[in-house]
């Protein structure tokens, strides 16, 4: 009865951590992976590109080609958890309102954890790409660039999406050249979508990283990888020593993200991101980086793996960074945000994703 409870939970808590995500399944990332992300580590397929096709003799055949697919090695480097106490009741005894509210809750707060991991792959790891005031009359040709790039890169048509900061939305929807999800097929409106604008699903992005003002993607070349390390259940605190008639909503959840091909993933940044090269320290362990910004920043700072993005015009409480010089301590898959600061206040936004070439052996 506890396994079939907990199957239930862990159920419920995954259709609502679905149903928050911005960055959805299938819709920016894709689930192709093998192996068991528990154990800490899985394989994700990536090639470069297609299976070649040749004019086949009918006597001779066709001689095979060889594949250019590979297999990196991901591994699973984000662990959250949740524990929250149910005080006055034992497990037994919660009342079924009270779990369901307790679920639902669990399910936002790992959809927001899940979104915030992946977008800062995304903006780690995808092109970025800088682009002049964003407004209603220029949103559209901004938008247009973008795909021409991406098809220029052989990047599929069907399923391009444009995660829009709102702001950009409120230009978007002024456009003309705007179709709203209403006028669409179901497809658009199952991916969370509002519309479509030059060929892109384009979603509400609720983010404030400096400058950034949308992301415009492809499922194909970014994997999401989570699974339940414990899964969801209600957990009796008698006996523990310190809790007396409580009981605990307890689960456990392991994931990971990564693109799989840069030019699949472009961020816009207007007017421009700091960008940001890699190499490695003097010291084992360490990475130095170098920017380049025209924002006018007159100093900068850094955050490995941040919990949350910095936002433009905000103070900012990370470490101070000289590029080409300090050097930082990181392990391959660290996650680097770079931010420019003048008057105190931030005023462009970098990110970096660390491989293990960067960082001294």
């Amino acid at each position: 009865m506890a396994n079939e409870l907990r199957e239930q939970y862990s159920e419920l808590v995954l259709k609502k951590l679905r149903s928050e995500l911005t960055l959805k399944d299938g819709v920016v990332f894709n689930n192709d992976f093998d192996g068991d992300p528990v154990a800490g580590a899985v394989k994700i397929p990536t090639r470069e590109d297609e299976v070649a096709a040749g004019d086949y003799d009918r006597a001779a055949g066709l001689a095979p080609s060889s594949g250019s697919t590979a297999y990196v090695t991901l591994t699973i480097n984000r662990d959250k958890a949740v524990n929250e106490i149910i005080d006055g009741y034992e497990a037994a005894a919660v009342p079924d309102g009270l779990v369901a509210e307790r679920l639902d809750s669990a399910g936002y707060s790992l959809g927001r954890a899940l979104d915030m991991d992946g977008a800062a792959e995304l903006l780690a790891a995808g092109t970025q790409v800088g682009a002049p005031l964003l407004d209603k009359d220029s949103v559209y040709a901004i938008l247009v660039a973008q795909r021409t790039q991406m098809s220029k890169d052989y990047i599929p048509a069907a399923g391009r999406y444009a995660l829009c900061t709102p702001d950009v939305i409120a230009a978007v929807v002024r456009s003309p050249e705007f179709t709203q999800a209403m006028s669409l097929g179901d497809e658009v409106k199952q991916a969370g979508a509002i519309g479509r604008i030059a060929g892109f699903n384009v979603i509400e992005f609720n983010d404030d990283t400096a400058n950034l003002a949308l992301i415009c993607g492809h499922p194909r070349f970014a994997t999401r990888v989570n699974a339940w390390q414990a899964p969801v259940r209600l957990q009796s605190l008698e006996g523990s020593g310190k809790y007396i008639g409580a009981s605990a909503v307890q689960g456990r959840m392991v994931f990971a993200h990564k693109v799989l091909r840069q030019k699949g993933v472009r961020c816009v940044y207007a007017p421009l991101p700091v960008t940001l090269g890699a190499a490695q320290g003097a010291a084992a362990g360490t990475t130095v980086l170098t920017l380049a910004d025209a924002s006018g920043a007159t100093s900068y700072k850094f955050v490995k793996n941040p919990a949350a993005r910095a936002l433009y015009g905000a103070a900012h409480s990370g470490t101070a960074l000289v590029s080409g010089t300090t050097e930082i301590a990181a392990v391959a898959g660290d996650a680097v945000e770079v931010v420019g600061i003048k008057t105190g206040k931030v005023v462009s936004a970098g990110y970096i994703t660390l491989t293990a070439s960067a960082i001294k052996a």
